[in-house]
């Protein structure tokens, strides 16, 4: 029995006299309604209405079951109203989780406009390069660069695409050389990520199509703003995602390396937890988000 169904039904012939009238606003038939009553007095082991073939009337029992049934029932349907109010409102607390990199480089200059056009949301942004469990750190939306995702009971969904190139500094060119071909860069200083899936083999695809070359970093780092730092101070050859490279290139920090070449491009994706859809809040970061990638 459906107690929250029961309790509505109860009401309304309390509220209109009679079984028949109620049966015909519920759009069942009285004998089916008469049938749920008896149900629901067995299981309280109370009358709840004494009837006659002409008159209805309310016992003790009757009238506390009324009183209470009307404060549970609009109880639940105030709190239904809330619920569907605010699943388009942009309030609430959004947690985010990206790699330190892509949160300070792209996250980070979104936030003032975010920020302004959701006054009433509040937001705590982690910046952590490694996997976290996005249900035990209690995560709306984790970002994560990758070339595929293992399959989860997770849902992810693609905010774009990432260029992985090869730069290095002018002063560095300049002194050790250029590299005219993708093996020539194993003679290099090369800096290593540590958390690539490219740390010690780089598979290029250019203009003469596919090219592996095997590498043994000496310097190998788990940020990438600090292997670009290194690269702007000259330290060796490295890749970079285009949206740490895209600043230092434009002031000429860095160039690139073998420029018709490059590394096989990630994906950026925006994980959730829920299958049923992204709430409000989710779905206003992400699409702020994805203009971000696109300028």
């Amino acid at each position: 029995m459906d107690k929250l169904s029961v309790m509505h039904a109860y009401r309304r012939i309390v509220e209109r006299g009679n079984f028949a009238r109620a049966a015909e606003d519920l759009g069942v038939s009285p004998a089916l309604l008469s049938r749920e009553i008896k149900l629901l007095e067995e299981s309280l082991g109370s009358v709840l209405l004494t009837r006659t073939t002409r008159s209805m009337s309310l016992t003790d029992a009757g009238r506390l079951y009324y009183d209470e049934a009307i404060s549970i029932l609009d109880a639940v349907t105030k709190v239904e109203t809330r619920i569907r109010e605010g699943t388009g409102a942009v309030r609430g607390h959004l947690k985010v989780n990206a790699p330190a990199s892509f949160g300070q480089t792209v996250i980070a200059p979104m936030l003032p406009g975010f920020r302004d056009s959701y006054p009433d949301l509040s937001l705590t942004l982690s910046l952590d390069d490694r996997v976290v469990d996005m249900v035990e750190g209690g995560f709306d939306v984790s970002i994560r660069i990758r070339a595929a995702l293992p399959d989860s009971a997770l849902v992810a969904r693609k905010l774009g695409t990432v260029r992985q190139r090869i730069f290095a500094a002018p002063a560095y060119l300049e002194r050790a050389g250029h590299p005219k071909a993708p093996q020539d860069i194993a003679q290099h200083a090369v800096i290593g990520f540590l958390l690539a899936d490219h740390l010690t083999s780089w598979t290029l695809h250019g203009p003469s199509g596919t090219d592996t070359v095997e590498l043994d970093p000496k310097v190998r780092v788990g940020n990438s703003l600090v292997l670009r730092d290194l690269l702007i101070a000259g330290q060796g050859i490295g890749t970079l995602p285009d949206f740490v490279s895209n600043a230092p290139e434009a002031r000429g920090e860095l160039v690139r390396v073998l420029p018709d070449w490059e590394l096989p491009a990630p994906q950026v994706f925006a994980v959730t937890a829920s299958r049923l859809g992204m709430d409000a809040k989710v779905t206003a970061f992400l699409d702020q988000l994805r203009a971000a990638l696109r300028s």
